[in-house]
C-alpha cells in the first residue's frame, strides 16, 4: 500500500518536456512510480484535469525576516511554491558578530520584526528556523553585507588583508553549517562599499564549496551592462557559478538594455555556470535608501540620521537626487510601501510626488523628509521598468522565475507590500503563459523548478521521478491566476489545488492544512 497517490494528472517532470497522463505515488516522502497506480494507498487526492507539477523552487525571496512571524507561509501553499532561497542581495540575519550586532539588526529592520535575534552562527540560525512549524521549505544563503558588516560595521572602506582573511573566515564556517551560498546587494550599503577583489577573493571560498554566488548587482539604471560585466567577471576569476538577481532595467533612457544585457550572459554561458531570474512584474520593490548617493550611506543609518539632519548634508543629497528625476528616479512611480510610525504614515500607498506636492517641495527635499521623520527606513515600490523587457527575460532559456519577495502572511500588518509575494508563479502560469503566450507551459514550469534546482546543484529537487523528494505541486492550468494587485496586494492566488512537501499536503483541495512538515534545506 503506497502512502499517497496523486490519481488523475497530467505530469509535467520540470524538465520542459511535454505532459503526460499519469499517477504519482508516493511512499516516505519520495516518489517511487509515475504511470498507471492501481495499488490502493492510505490517501488519494484527485488530480483529474490538472497538471502535476514538481514543487516550485523560489530563487529569491527575503522570507529569513518574515518566516518567525509566519512560518505556515500561506502565501506559498496558495502557489505551490514548496522552496524558498533566502539571504538575498547581501542581506541575512547572519552571522551575528557581538560587537557589531547593532548594525546588523538596523540592516535587517526593514526586512522584518520578528525575529528573536538568539543566535550568532549560521547554524545556530538554521536550527532556530528548522525548529518552527513550517509550511515551507528554505534554503539559506549568507549575505556579503552580514559578512562585511561582521567584520568592519557600515564603513566605506575597502576590506584590508585581515579584514578581508576575516570574512572568508566567516563565510567559510557559514557554508560548512549549510548555507546554500553567498549573496550580494552592491547597490545596498555596505556592500556597495566592496571593491571587484574583495568579491573575487570571497567567491573563491564559494566555488571552492561547490556552492552558488547571486548577485544583486551594483546598477540596474544607466550602468547596468557595466554591472553585468564585473559580476560575470568576478566569477569567472573565482571559478564560482552566478545567478543574476531579479535582472532588470531601471528607467526609461534604459529600457531595452535587459535584452542586451541577457546577450552578455548568454555569451558567458559558453565557458561560465550562469543564470539570472526575474519577477513577472514592471515594477521592483526595494528601500528608499538605496536611491541615494552612497556616499550618504557611509556608516549606515545612525550616520544617515545625521546627515539629514544637517542643512547642508541634506541640501546635496536633495540635489543628487533631483539630478536623477525622469531618468532612473520617477517620483510618481515611486510609491511608499511601509514605514515605522511618524508623520507620513498616512502616505504608505502613495507616491513620493504626492509627498512632494504636500509638502511643497521637490523631490529631493520630499525623500529626505520622509527618511528623516521615519528612522531612515521607508520601502517603496518603484515603478520604472518596462514591460517589454520583462517580457524578454521571462522567455529566455537561461532565466528562472523568482519572487524576490518577503511576505509570508495572509494579512500583513502595517504595509501595503509589492504583490509578488502572493502572485509570482501563478502569474506566470495564468497571465503571461496561458494567457499571453510569452512562453509555453512546459518552459514555465521548467523555470520554477528544475531550472532553479539546477542552479543550486539539486539533484533530488525540481524534478519528478522515481527516487525524487515528493515535493509537488497539482494546479488547474485553465484556472490558475494570481488576484494580488498594486493597490490590493494581499489576496492569495487561486487554482492551485495541492501543494505538497515531502508528500504531505500542506494545500489541500485549496485549502491549507494543519501540517507544516517543512525544513531547512542544506543539501539536496
Amino acid at each position: 500500500m503506497h502512502d499517497l497517490v496523486l490519481r488523475g494528472g497530467r505530469v509535467l517532470d520540470g524538465t520542459g518536456t511535454p505532459a503526460v497522463p499519469a499517477d504519482v505515488a508516493v511512499d516516505g516522502g519520495w516518489i517511487t512510480t509515475i504511470g498507471r497506480v492501481d495499488a490502493p494507498a492510505r490517501r488519494v487526492l484527485d488530480a483529474a484535469g490538472a497538471v502535476v507539477a514538481p514543487g516550485f523552487i523560489d530563487l529569491h525571496s527575503h522570507a529569513d525576516y518574515t518566516v518567525f512571524g509566519a512560518p505556515e507561509a500561506a502565501t506559498q501553499a496558495t502557489q505551490g511554491v514548496t522552496t524558498l532561497v533566502t539571504g538575498n542581495c547581501g542581506f541575512s540575519p547572519f552571522p551575528v558578530v557581538p560587537e557589531h550586532s547593532a548594525p546588523l539588526r538596523r540592516h535587517a529592520a526593514l526586512g522584518g520584526t520578528d525575529l528573536p535575534w538568539t543566535w550568532r552562527t549560521t547554524g545556530e540560525f538554521l536550527a532556530e528556523v528548522d525548529r518552527l512549524p513550517l509550511g515551507v521549505n528554505l534554503a539559506c544563503l549568507v549575505g556579503h553585507g552580514a559578512l562585511r558588516i561582521g567584520v568592519m560595521g557600515t564603513a566605506d572602506a575597502p576590506a584590508g588583508p585581515a579584514e578581508l582573511a576575516r570574512m572568508r573566515e566567516l563565510l567559510r564556517e557559514a557554508l560548512a553549517d549549510g548555507a546554500v551560498g553567498l549573496s550580494s546587494g552592491l547597490i545596498y550599503a555596505p556592500g556597495s562599499f566592496a571593491r571587484p577583489a574583495e568579491l573575487v577573493e570571497l567567491c573563491r571560498e564559494v566555488a571552492d564549496a561547490g556552492k552558488l554566488y547571486t548577485s544583486h548587482i551594483r546598477d540596474e539604471g544607466d550602468g547596468l551592462l557595466g554591472a553585468v560585466a564585473e559580476a560575470l567577471e568576478t566569477a569567472t576569476s573565482a571559478g564560482a557559478r552566478l545567478e543574476i538577481s531579479h535582472l532588470k532595467a531601471i528607467g526609461p533612457a534604459n529600457w531595452g538594455n535587459v535584452a542586451r544585457a541577457l546577450e552578455r550572459i548568454e555569451t558567458a554561458a559558453r565557458t561560465l555556470d550562469v543564470g539570472a531570474d526575474v519577477y513577472p512584474y514592471a515594477a521592483s520593490s526595494t528601500t528608499l535608501t538605496s536611491r541615494l548617493p552612497g556616499w550618504a550611506l557611509a556608516g549606515g543609518v545612525p550616520e544617515l540620521l545625521r546627515r539629514l539632519a544637517d542643512p547642508a548634508a541634506r541640501g546635496e543629497i536633495a540635489a543628487d537626487l533631483d539630478t536623477r528625476v525622469g531618468r532612473t528616479f520617477l517620483p510618481e512611480g515611486v510609491v511608499i510601501a511601509a514605514l515605522p510610525d511618524g508623520p507620513y504614515a498616512d502616505f504608505v500607498g502613495r507616491s513620493v510626488a504626492d509627498l512632494a506636492a504636500h509638502l511643497g517641495v521637490g523631490t529631493g527635499a520630499a525623500v529626505c523628509a520622509v527618511l528623516r521623520e521615519h528612522e531612515g527606513r521607508v520601502a517603496i515600490i518603484n515603478h520604472a521598468m518596462d514591460e517589454r523587457d520583462v517580457r524578454a527575460a521571462l522567455a529566455h532559456p537561461l532565466t528562472a522565475v523568482a519572487s524576490d519577495g518577503h511576505v509570508l502572511a495572509a494579512r500583513p500588518a502595517g504595509e501595503k507590500p509589492h504583490p509578488r509575494s502572493f502572485g509570482t508563479f501563478t502569474r506566470v502560469l495564468g497571465h503571461y503563459a496561458r494567457e499571453e503566450g510569452v512562453l509555453g507551459l512546459a518552459e514555465a514550469v521548467r523555470k520554477m523548478t528544475s531550472l532553479p534546482a539546477a542552479r543550486l546543484g539539486w539533484t533530488h529537487r525540481g524534478v519528478l521521478r522515481p527516487g525524487a523528494v515528493a515535493d509537488i505541486c497539482v494546479f488547474d492550468p485553465g484556472l490558475v491566476r494570481d488576484h494580488a494587485t498594486y493597490a490590493d496586494p494581499c489576496r492569495l492566488s487561486s487554482g492551485v489545488r495541492h501543494t505538497l512537501l515531502a508528500g504531505e499536503p500542506v494545500l489541500a483541495d485549496g485549502e491549507q492544512t494543519d501540517l507544516r512538515p517543512g525544513r531547512v534545506l542544506r543539501t539536496s
